[in-house]
């Protein structure tokens, strides 16, 4: 199968890690090996965990930081609607791409990322939506060599595939040298136990807080899920679907009340 031709393709890419972050401007490097026509519209501030939220009661503010390039005060999924109903009203996106985000979003992660939340946004909107995410180091800076490396490639294949309506693509790229890479992988998401980490502390007034903490149980992993594909040094790609209806138990409930 050939490539996706991205001649006169207009991109929008957005992130929940705000405007500035390292992998918004990865992400903007990538779509611009694809195309010309690249807008930014992404959170002032970060907006991790922020999930499919939208904001409703208070106005949002956009900041105008230079052509085809907007700051929001607002959540991921305000920045895409934004952007395909109002900034780029009259021609909306072929494809929007989402992230590069500072972290994996493997398994469940995929119901609290604001990364993914951008994605699911364009999806209901009828425009096709890559989300991508960095695997991080422990304590050290993130490794992007292979997202730059990989990344337009990546887009050009999943785009020439056919797509089902209320899909989109989720793209993890491991903590790897480039050369190190052992594929792309087309994968189904694990599970990971949500790990027990709850760091309770007391502030200066003597009173209770907590951070929750980041650790997952990526043992014992099934090797056709993302999850393992990563944790193994592959790229991992995953179409989700957003039609959330468990078709099996829907047939044994009408029996139920039948």
């Amino acid at each position: 199968m050939a490539d996706f031709d991205f001649t006169g393709t207009r991109i929008l890419i957005s992130n929940d890690d705000g405007i500035h972050a390292q992998g918004l401007a990865v992400l903007e490097a990538i779509a611009r090996d694809l195309t010309d026509d690249v807008w930014v519209v992404a959170p002032e501030t970060e907006q991790s965990g922020a999930s499919h939220s939208l904001t409703m009661h208070r106005p949002l503010r956009v900041r105008e930081l230079g052509p085809k390039r907007y700051a929001v005060d607002g959540t991921p999924t305000d920045c895409v609607l934004l952007a395909i109903n109002h900034f780029m009203a009259d021609k909306k996106p072929a494809l929007v791409l989402s992230g590069i985000n500072h972290g994996s979003n493997l398994g469940e992660d995929v119901t609290y990322s604001g990364t993914i939340a951008c994605a699911m946004e364009a999806t209901l909107l009828g425009v096709r939506a890559i989300a991508m995410s960095q695997r991080m180091p422990h304590g050290g800076p993130p490794n992007w060599a292979v997202a730059k490396a990989l990344g337009p490639q990546v887009v050009r294949k999943v785009m020439a595939a056919d797509w089902p309506k209320l899909v989109l693509m989720n793209v993890n790229y491991p903590d790897v040298a480039v050369g190190d890479v052992t594929g792309v992988h087309v994968v189904r998401h694990g599970n990971r136990k949500i790990g027990d980490e709850l760091d309770e502390r007391i502030d200066p007034r003597g009173r209770r807080y907590f951070w929750i903490g980041a650790a997952r149980g990526d043992e014992d992993v099934p090797a056709d899920t993302d999850v393992h594909v990563v944790n193994h040094g592959g790229v991992a790609v995953t179409p989700i679907f957003l039609d959330l209806t468990h078709y099996d138990c829907l047939e044994n409930l009408k029996g139920v009340f039948a």
